[in-house]
């Protein structure tokens, strides 16, 4: 270790020893809190900024919630600051997210496109400044298009002509991009994500036009010439047309099954077809309406109607007189002067006359109200045809089992629809579909029988395997009836005769016994002397003990002798 750091050592050591209890512990606190400033310090410093994506705030609470919802639909998660500026976690993520702001027309009429890009560049001179901008512009755009998910690489090329002093002779500031989209991007056939880009460089670049902005692909494939593509969007409209009315057709076809389903089970009916004719075209409908004017509103609280109208209200009047009587003389002029009368006017002078006009010019002003609508797109014609069924029952006998036929199937019963039921249906029908006689609506409604043979056959299959089933069944009962009572009669039978059986032996038992102590009684009696054997010494012994034990313990003797009966 170093001598000078030993001495620090030392001396630090000396100075300790010397120091009260009150400045040990102020020592001791300044260096806890220097410790927990510096790592505070670290722990903030090291802790992830965000990066604003817009740098105008956003005052509008409508547009700021647009923003932070698409934000949020990319996975990415936004941050708004008091004033409305909207950030996120670092400086790629920024730049995605304004491209899709930008190609989805959601950057606010007031913030400034330049703020966007946050181009700064400190320069000495206009010439270099402008050039320094120029490079500044091409690198950001080429950083914010190589960070879309589906470019892999791109090369941007602008072109600023210098400033002439004639508009006339300005040459158009242009744009050239050249993508290379990633294996499996659908970039090259996706308008809305090329015009996104496109947007994206007129936002970035200030004069630059779309018709000067040309966009290929690495094969050199232009791929913002929407102009050649008209016939491919006049196709997708027409799909997307058709896939309107198909799905016009389905919510109605929905509702009338559902309505007639409901009446007649969904097995009657089957057979639905519903075709609508729309008009897509947009019209522009300019039509006028006269009412009558409002002299008196009606008064509040009352009962009826008080109020006033009037069809129209006089505006002026006037009225015009001419009457003349006369001879019906016509001058001619001075004397000795041709005068200039007609012909046929020179039969009539001199003539009595009488001429009598009155003209009257009234002028009225309406209530006329004008209205201008855009319609698109219109149903023209709905035909719809439906099919319900009749019912179908099965004849049955007095007894009420189905009568079969000579094949063996059942016999059935087709029940046609009635008429006015027929008719209530075609109503309904009308009613769930908006019928419209003037627009050449067309409902049909019949009463078609439907060809039932399979459905039929499977009944009458599955009820000949139940009435198999069931013979089957009660023969098996039956059976198992019979045997059962005959083990019962068996056992019956076999438990009487075992019965008899010791019955008998027990007699013969007896007797036997009754014999013996009868031959024993009479040789006690004559006092002689009766020779025993030993095996009918032990069996009189044993019998002796057995007669003991059953007068001492009747209950044991008794299930003893049970216990030797059942085993016999």
């Amino acid at each position: 270790m170093p001598e000078f750091i030993t001495s620090f050592f030392d001396q630090l050591k000396g100075l300790w020893a010397k120091w009260t209890l009150v400045q040990r512990v102020v020592l001791v606190g300044i260096v806890v809190a220097a410790i927990v400033a510096v790592v505070s310090l670290v722990s903030v410093s090291s802790s992830p900024g965000f990066v604003p994506v817009i740098d105008t705030p956003i005052a509008n609470a409508d547009e700021l919630a647009r923003i932070v919802t698409r934000i949020n639909a990319e996975g990415v998660r936004a941050n708004v600051s008091s004033l409305g500026i909207v950030s996120v976690a670092d400086e790629e993520t920024a730049r995605r997210m304004r491209t899709i702001l930008i190609r989805e027309d959601l950057i606010p009429n007031g913030a400034d496109p330049w703020a966007i890009f946050d181009v700064e560049r400190w320069t000495i001179t206009d010439w270099e400044r402008n050039i320094n901008l120029r490079r500044a512009v091409t690198a950001m755009v080429s950083e914010h298009i190589k960070s879309l998910s589906d470019v892999d690489d791109v090369n941007v090329v602008i072109v600023q002509p210098e400033r002439t002093l004639f508009a006339s002779e300005q040459d158009p500031v242009t744009a050239s991009v050249v993508l290379i989209p990633k294996p499996g991007s659908d970039i090259a056939g996706n308008r809305k994500k090329i015009e996104g880009i496109q947007k994206l460089l007129m936002f970035a670049v200030p004069g630059l036009k779309a018709e000067n902005i040309t966009i290929n692909d690495q094969n050199g494939l232009i791929l913002n010439d929407f102009e050649g593509m008209k016939d491919f969007d006049k196709l997708e409209r027409v799909k997307k047309e058709i896939a309107i009315v198909r799905e016009t057709e389905s919510k109605y076809r929905a509702d009338v099954l559902r309505a007639l389903q409901a009446q007649f089970s969904t097995d009657r009916v089957r057979d639905l077809n519903i075709k609508i004719d729309m008009d897509m075209s947009k019209r522009e409908v300019q039509s006028s309406q006269y009412k009558p004017i409002m002299i008196k509103e009606r008064t509040p609280g009352l009962a009826y109607d008080d109020s006033q109208r009037v069809a129209s209200l006089t505006v002026s009047e006037s009225t015009a007189t001419t009457t003349w009587k006369g001879t019906g003389f016509n001058p001619e002029g001075p004397a000795g002067v041709e005068g200039q009368t007609p012909p046929a006017y020179k039969d009539m002078s001199n003539l009595y006359g009488e001429v009598s006009q009155q003209t009257r010019v009234h002028n009225e002003v309406f209530n006329e109200e004008k209205i201008e609508e855009e319609r698109s797109p219109s149903i023209d014609r709905i035909s719809v045809s439906v099919n319900i069924d009749g019912v179908w029952q099965q004849k049955k006998d007095d007894a009420g089992a189905p009568v079969l036929l000579a094949d063996g199937r059942t016999e059935r019963e087709y029940i046609p629809i009635a008429a006015a039921d027929l008719s209530k249906a075609t109503l309904l029908v009308q009613a769930a579909v908006g019928y419209n006689a003037a627009r050449g609506d067309t409902v049909s409604v019949q009463n078609i029988q439907i060809d039932r043979s399979a459905q039929f056959a499977a009944e009458d299959a599955e009820f000949l395997r139940q009435k198999n089933l069931r013979t089957t069944v009660i023969a098996a009962l039956i059976g198992a009836s019979l045997l059962i009572i005959g083990f019962i009669l068996f056992q019956l039978v076999s438990r009487s005769r075992e019965q008899a059986r010791r019955r008998r032996e027990e007699e013969l038992a007896r007797q036997h016994q009754l014999m013996r102590e009868q031959a024993l009684l009479d040789a006690d009696r004559e006092g002689a002397e009766v020779s025993m054997s030993v095996e009918e010494q032990s069996r009189a012994e044993l019998q002796s003990k057995a007669m003991s034990m059953a007068r001492e313990h009747p209950e044991d003797v008794s299930h003893l002798l049970r216990t030797w009966l059942m085993e016999e």
